[in-house]
């Protein structure tokens, strides 16, 4: 069989080139995926499909990866932005006939776990966090601080149930149990989620679906977790030595970074910042982090 002279050229090549150009290298693309999901400010960015799809799509396009590996070091968040998260991983991963590892950090909980599980293998440190399959809502009561500082609230709709939960206003045991249903329903799809993912993996502890949470060396026990280990014992394992963890990362502007949008509100943007702090370090502190 005669040979191109493209082949000829890349052979004659190959010697004078770096390892990492010759292709001889095993590649494993890692994409992090760190913080609160779906609140994130200008200065502390999110997990968002939006905020993530880009470094995704790059990883599994990687010419020649052996599988994907996914860092997450997450307290959960919005349970949307997670589930888009999660889809867009299984479908690029079927797509693209390629494997994924999910590696915890600190944390994998909530939602951040919602995501692991769209990996095929998931990889914990034995003294990371990880569980907290429920979901919480949470806020505050201003109607007597509003009432001893003599301010009228002036709250007016169209629709008796569009003001529901209005933190001014009285609560109402009648939208407390709405709130419930919501919950109940979201909760019973993360939870079929992690059973279609898991399966015969999960011990059936009685608290696995409480929102309870454990280390990783106690979450490989009750099936929630593969393995324990790390990012590069375990690849090396996998592939060799001379396997090439390449990071992806999204581009991002300047301004866009200071300002949210890019448009020049930096004004509104820190003040944006300030609130997604707050939510932020709420949802870390929950797991003593």
């Amino acid at each position: 069989m005669s040979t191109s002279f493209s082949d000829r050229l890349r052979r004659f090549a190959a010697p004078m080139l770096p390892e990492r150009m010759r292709g001889e290298r095993p590649v494993v693309p890692v994409v992090r995926l760190s913080g609160a999901i779906g609140m994130g400010g200008p200065l502390r960015p999110a997990l968002t499909m939006a905020s993530v799809a880009a470094s995704l799509e790059k990883a599994f396009a990687t010419p020649g990866a052996k599988e994907v590996a996914l860092v997450i070091n997450s307290p959960g968040g919005s349970p949307v932005q997670a589930h888009l998260i999660f889809l867009r991983i299984r479908a690029l991963a079927e797509e693209k006939e390629i494997g994924v590892a999910a590696f915890v950090e600190d944390l994998a909980a909530s939602g951040g776990y919602m995501i692991a599980c769209a990996a095929d293998e998931i990889v914990a440190d034995p003294s990371s966090i990880v569980g907290s399959i429920g979901v919480v809502s949470s806020g505050f009561g201003f109607d007597r601080a509003i009432e001893r500082l003599g301010v009228d609230r002036r709250l007016y709709t169209s629709g008796e149930n569009k003001a529901i939960l209005d933190p001014f206003s009285p609560e109402k045991p009648d939208d407390v149990e709405r709130l419930k249903e919501l919950q109940r329903e979201v909760h019973e799809q993360f939870i079929a989620l992690v059973k279609d993912r898991r399966g015969a993996a999960l011990s059936g502890h009685p608290d696995l679906f409480t929102g309870a949470f454990w280390t990783g060396a106690s979450a490989l026990g009750l099936g929630l977790v593969d393995r324990v280990g790390d990012l590069r014992s375990t690849m090396r394992e996998r592939w060799g030595d001379k396997v090439e963890l390449r990071a992806i990362t999204p581009k991002t502007s300047l301004l866009k970074r200071l300002t949210g949008r890019g448009d020049g509100g930096v004004a509104a943007g820190l003040a944006e910042e300030a609130i997604a702090a707050v939510e932020a370090r709420s949802l870390w502190s929950r797991y003593g982090l």
